[in-house]
């Protein structure tokens, strides 16, 4: 019997049965994560432990504007073959100053490999959020958002599907629903539980290959991983909190060992 196997080169043990989980590059059970402001110290030493386990990994806000250790952050994380993101509040900003093709040149020069399309900041429309993301779409990977940073500002559940369906139509990759670094906005209300027809709202928009649910804390992981699976898709997860997310998904936390088991026999 194989009792091991690897990630990456690293050899792991394999004698407990698990669910699946697809290996690098993945199309389902992405894991994007969200750089608040890492060192290239604590960035390698996030990559030593996780980098088989990121798919994306998301420059938050506007960080990458004033990271001085840009270009040797975007060199490691293309060595370890992860996505590299540009957070939508930057170029919404940019936006908002008539500067988006500029920040778009910027970003191509730097070298990232993805940018985030949003409207949770800018008084932007939904026609205006199309135009950046057609445009964006012509040198990068898309990732779009929907969804407002301002918890006075909820979308019907209508409005949900429309956006998702319409940012993928236009070009999107993948759609990021809205729930902040925090998790109390977008498809959470202010105490952090899932508002449960948004969710549905999104998933009937996109399909759920296509969602990336933003869930910073661990009771939303779990949750989405309980409803979907140990390859629903994960964003704005913590650097530091990647391999706590990875034993949500294969069901080593008592969060998810029940529904792990049940999904590793459907």
């Amino acid at each position: 019997m194989n009792d091991t196997y690897s990630i990456g080169n690293v050899r792991r043990p394999a004698f407990l049965s698990l669910p699946e989980r697809s290996s690098k590059p993945r199309d389902l059970g992405l894991t994007h994560v969200l750089d608040k402001g890492q060192t290239v110290q604590s960035t390698q030493s996030v990559l030593a432990t996780s980098a088989p386990l990121i798919d994306v990994w998301k420059f938050g806000w506007g960080t990458a504007y004033i990271d001085t250790a840009l270009t040797e952050k975007l060199a490691l994380l293309r060595s370890a073959e992860i996505r590299s993101c540009l957070g939508g509040t930057l170029l919404e900003i940019s936006w908002a100053q008539n500067k988006a093709p500029e920040c778009l040149n910027w970003a191509a020069e730097v070298g990232f490999d993805a940018v985030e399309i949003s409207r949770g900041v800018a008084a932007m429309t939904v026609s205006d959020k199309r135009e950046l993301l057609c445009r964006a779409a012509e040198s990068f990977e898309v990732v779009s958002e929907v969804g407002s940073k301002d918890p006075n500002e909820v979308l019907t559940p209508e409005e949900w599907t429309s956006e998702v369906a319409g940012d993928l139509a236009a070009g999107a990759r993948w759609v990021i629903t809205e729930g902040r670094e925090s998790g109390t906005v977008g498809i959470y209300r202010e105490d952090g539980s899932i508002r449960e027809d948004i969710v549905a709202a999104a998933v009937r928009g996109g399909g759920i290959e296509r969602i990336l649910f933003e869930a910073p804390r661990k009771d939303q992981q779990a949750w989405l991983i309980r409803t979907f699976g140990p390859e629903v898709n994960l964003a704005n997860i913590a650097c530091d909190e990647v391999l706590a997310v990875e034993t949500l998904r294969l069901g080593l936390r008592a969060d998810t060992c029940d529904v792990a088991r049940s999904w590793q026999l459907t």
